[in-house]
This record gives C-alpha cells, structure tokens and sequence, in this order.
C-alpha cells in the first residue's frame, strides 16, 4: 500500500503561473494577475504581469479560494451563483471575501483525477481569464477543470 501523498510541487504551480502570463501575452490580453493555491487553500505561487491594475491579486486569489472550497470550477460557480445569490452572498461573508464565482477560477488535477490545487487569474475579461488559466495548467501537464 502507497502512502504517497498527490501535491501539487512549487516547480508545477510556478510553471502554471508562467505559462498562464505567456499564454495572456500570446493572446496580447490585458494584464493579468495569477494566484495557484494548493489543495489545503494556502498560496503557493502568485505572479502579476507588469501593468495590472489595483487590487486583481486579491481578486485572483478569491477566484481560486472559491472554487477549490466548493470542488467547482468558475464556470459552475458562475451558474450557482445567479441561480442563488443570498447563498453566495453569505458564502462570501463566512469566507472573508475569498469567493469571487466568475470564469477564470480553475480546478488542477492530476491525469489521475486527484485534486491538488485552484488557479485564479483576474485581469481581462472572466473568460479570458480562463483561458490563460487553462493554458497555464495543461502548459505542465496536469489537467484543467474548470466546471460546465
């Protein structure tokens, strides 16, 4: 029997971080702030391309924090969340702000479907947010989820 325990590395959070910058400037987006939290909630990586504007780390970090305490990429989020807003209003108050249910919130899993952390990005618009998220995360291999 393993006693492994499946993390996400700093290398691979870093990477994610890299890659998802690159991805944003490939695509010529506005500037983005990344955050990559592990699977416990706690900040491994946070990265903000030159010219972000105020407060899109804190805004980042809340995208991750988000989907990782609910299991559901943004896109979930972003349903949930108009189709429940007092829910997601007092999630918000218990979570001291960390719960921004937008796009650019994304789940990272191992190929093997182990949850090991969120990435959060906040820069452009939620959708491209996504994609720098996922392009970031697929950059090192690992698997992109971010919900239906």
């Amino acid at each position: 029997m393993s006693t492994e325990i499946v993390t996400l590395t700093l290398d691979e959070a870093d990477q994610i971080a890299t890659q998802a910058i690159l991805a944003g400037r490939k695509h010529e987006f506005q500037a983005i702030a990344v955050a990559v939290l592990d699977v416990r909630g706690c900040l491994k990586v946070f990265k903000a391309d030159e010219g972000t504007s105020l407060l899109r780390g804190e805004i980042a970090i809340a995208k991750a924090a988000g989907a990782l305490g609910l299991g559901v990429g943004g896109r979930n989020l972003a349903k949930r969340a108009e189709q429940s807003p007092t829910f997601f209003q007092s999630l918000n108050a218990v979570s001291y702000g960390r719960m921004v249910p937008v796009r650019g919130s994304v789940l990272i899993r191992k190929k093997t479907g182990e949850l090991v952390g969120a990435i959060g990005i906040s820069g452009d618009t939620a959708e491209n947010d996504e994609v720098c998220a996922i392009a970031g995360i697929e950059a090192t291999g690992l698997v992109a989820d971010a919900g239906e």
